[in-house]
């Protein structure tokens, strides 16, 4: 992948936003089959310019007024919000206390730097290979489920651009949930729990909920490769302390202290952390011994770490799908659930690059259109496809189609149920 160099963006950015960006899937996505009359109008949308200026309660008739609106603007960056009562650019029109956030998908943002305690390879807003696994983990624990446990079919996740994860859950009977109703979706999901002084960050109760057993059994997969041999969680005395930090002070603790300096590697210290907790007398008051001790260490270093904020408030705004990010050019791709082991943050495109791909194959046609008042909306379109965009707008577009799929079938059973007489 091509060096981006910041300075190039408002060039780079005009480009995407004419000849690049997926407008008609777009529209498609967010107005869900113009069901709901207004529905798309009176979604909120927000920009940030060049030099941090932001722009709050956007809002447009169709997708051609976005178009022109983001290709006017060129904007740094875009969000989403909430489907409102009124249309977000006459929210100074309305009666106070009238304009309300009504409807919006129900939203998950896991950001990398909220791993900083227990990730060693990175720290901030750096990410690498080793520590991506930490999104993979969680892309599969919160997706099983919302898909399984809650039975919400139609979910969008995308790569934030930078250092984590979206997701966009957009069943039409979720955009109408209550804060109250996310907020104990969101809580039903959080395990780790506690800020930066907080050491224990998991505690299990005897019962083990089939939620936390699953999940589990997801880390357990990745838990060799990611934590003891890439991060190396038992390296050395330093590392290990932090470990024993969350072992209950019993003989056991003074034992594994002793017992981890005779072993070599973080695989063999784990072994015995593992085999000393199934030999733990049960008689120990008040502590659990046994996989429960495993269970909370490995829940404590690999579990999603959400942010609750983002997902209970209707009104709160995400980043959009497909936005640049300006500090690394990448682009906020969808991620193929079929291929998320696959997923690698380093090789997502970035604004630089696919413009010199399309520069590359139409110099020609770039400089006619830029003598043109208004290009082909439909020629723009599938200029996409000859970069490598491409993939990924198609597994958005595989999302699309089993939204339209799921959306005829409850109009074929509300028809049907008609005729029921």
């Amino acid at each position: 992948m091509e060096p981006f160099d910041p300075a190039e963006l408002p060039e780079l950015l005009k480009l995407y936003y004419r000849r690049l960006f997926p407008y008609a899937q777009y529209y498609r996505w967010l107005n869900y089959g113009g069901v709901v009359k207004n529905y798309f109008q009176h979604r909120e949308f927000s920009f940030t310019l060049k030099d941090d200026i932001y722009i709050r309660y956007q809002s447009f008739n169709n997708q051609s007024d976005l178009e022109k609106e983001m290709q006017k603007m060129n904007p740094y960056k875009i969000d989403i919000g909430a489907v409102y009562s009124h249309r977000p650019n006459q929210h100074n029109t309305v009666k106070l206390g009238a304009f309300q956030a009504q409807e919006k998908e129900l939203v998950f943002d896991i950001d990398m730097t909220d791993y900083d305690d227990v990730r060693r390879c990175c720290s901030s807003a750096d990410i690498c290979s080793k520590c991506w696994t930490l999104m993979t983990m969680a892309i599969r624990i919160i997706d099983r489920a919302l898909k399984e446990d809650f039975g919400f079919k139609h979910r969008l996740w995308v790569y934030s651009g930078r250092r984590g994860v979206h997701c966009w859950v957009c069943d039409e009977s979720v955009r109408k949930l209550s804060s109250a109703v996310r907020s104990g979706i969101v809580e039903y999901l959080s395990l780790v729990k506690g800020g930066q002084d907080v050491k224990k960050k998991v505690h299990l109760s005897e019962n083990v909920h089939p939620f936390v057993r699953k999940s589990i059994s997801i880390i357990k997969k990745y838990f060799e490769g990611y934590a003891l041999v890439g991060q190396d969680i038992l390296e050395n005395k330093e590392s290990w302390d932090k470990i024993l930090a969350l072992v209950p002070e019993t003989p056991m603790h003074n034992d594994l202290q002793q017992n981890f300096q005779k072993h070599h590697s973080s695989l063999q210290r784990w072994e015995y952390l593992k085999k000393a907790a199934s030999q733990c007398p049960s008689n120990i008051k008040n502590e659990k011994c046994g996989p429960w001790l495993e269970w909370e260490i490995m829940l404590q270093y690999c579990f999603p770490r959400l942010d609750i904020n983002v997902s209970k408030g209707i009104n709160h705004l995400l980043k959009s799908p497909f936005s640049v990010h300006p500090k690394t050019g990448r682009i906020s791709v969808p991620i193929d659930l079929q291929k998320v082991d696959q997923f690698d943050p380093f090789a997502v495109p970035t604004i630089s690059s696919i413009c010199h791909e399309l520069d590359a194959i139409f110099t020609s046609e770039v400089e006619k259109e830029e003598n043109q008042a208004e290009s082909d909306i439909k020629h723009r379109t599938r200029d996409y496809k000859k970069t490598s965009l491409a993939p990924y707008v198609k597994v958005f577009e595989q999302f699309l189609e089993n939204l339209d799929k799921s959306r005829k079938g409850e109009l074929l059973k509300k028809s049907d149920l008609q005729k029921d007489f």
